[in-house]
């Protein structure tokens, strides 16, 4: 009997079937009009996909996206609490289900799942689409207001993915403390931008507050070392591009490039990482620059040199976001 195929690879062929009988042009101009409005000012009582057409459109072109940068932010949780699995996960504003599909990824086999979310076009898309992922097919996908008036059951895992920008002050504050009295650990992720960062610092700051120990990408529960104005943090996962993709953004690459930011964070104890490498590295003749988070807190670049031997190959391979070092002591 042939192995059931991984979750992104599954995804990929639900996806690609969305758009048939929906003319290019058609689906090309639904993906620009939509992303204009997730970038303006969307009250939270008016759903920005409002039928079948625009949710397929949307789905196809920025599911991926989602689902790769969620399931980054999952294995860097997973790497800090390795003997942990959720017994249960509840997704706040998940649309077509891409944080579900980056959770069975992850840790694979079946668990109660509930998505929530206030536009039902998009909760019957994402019931279609998990048909095609047999640990998903449970799902309890429940039309839902993400605010102030959210209520929430107890469960083991909460993610919250691209959803903050969408609410104001007040709703956002509500969400993070709704998940925090509902869940053991909750994942957030954002969009890799000054001011996705600056909603990730509040809500890690929330989380903080509520007795939550952060897991990762930050090896420390303490205060962000990042002087606010002058920088921020936030990580990059490689997306697979579809023709819609190239078609949208006009371009030939065969992958983009998804920009996010994080927390992860958890009641229970949790392993982070001793530092991390928070920007891409560079690779030099003879040695390799890092920029790392260490645990004191503090931001370090440290040089990885031939002479370091073994840690010298490791520095090579790493990639911006993995916790370092691999193994053994630090630089």
């Amino acid at each position: 009997m042939n192995a059931p195929a991984p979750p992104a690879e599954n995804l990929r062929a639900a996806l690609a079937g969305l758009l048939d009988g929906l003319p290019p042009r058609q689906a090309s101009q639904a993906v620009e009009r939509l992303i204009a409005s997730y970038r303006g000012a969307t009250p939270t009582d008016a759903p920005i996909l409002r039928d079948r057409a625009d949710v397929a459109a949307y789905a196809a072109y920025r599911m991926p996206a989602t689902f790769e940068a969620v399931r980054s932010a999952l294995e860097a949780f997973a790497d800090a609490a390795p003997r942990w699995v959720p017994g249960g996960h509840t997704d706040l504003g998940g649309g077509t289900g891409a944080a579900a599909w980056a959770v069975s990824a992850v840790w694979g086999g079946e668990r109660p799942v509930t998505v929530l979310d206030w536009a039902e076009p998009a909760l019957a898309l994402g019931r279609e689409i998990a048909a095609a992922n047999p640990e998903l097919r449970d799902i309890r996908w429940q039309r839902s207001r993400i605010g102030a008036a959210l209520t929430l059951e107890s469960t083991d895992l909460v993610t919250v993915s691209y959803v903050l920008n969408e609410l104001t002050a007040a709703d956002r504050t509500a969400l993070v403390d709704a998940a925090a009295a509902a869940a053991q650990a909750v994942v957030i992720v954002e969009p890799g931008t000054p001011d996705g960062y600056a909603r990730l610092i509040e809500a890690r700051d929330r989380l903080i507050t509520a007795g939550f120990r952060i897991a990762a990408p930050c090896p420390h529960s303490a205060a962000c070392p990042i002087e606010p104005g002058t920088d921020w943090c936030h990580f990059s996962a490689r997306v697979s591009r579809s023709s819609l993709h190239r078609q949208v953004k006009g371009g030939s690459l065969a992958y983009e490039d998804e920009k996010f930011a994080y927390v992860a964070a958890a009641r229970f104890p949790v392993e982070p990482a001793p530092s991390r490498v928070v920007r891409r590295p560079q690779i030099r003749k003879g040695q390799v620059l890092l920029d790392l988070c260490e645990s004191e807190p503090s931001l370090r670049r440290a040089t990885v040199t031939k002479r370091h031997g073994d840690l010298y190959k490791a520095a090579r391979d790493a990639d911006w976001g993995d916790t370092w070092p691999p193994s053994g002591p630090a630089v």
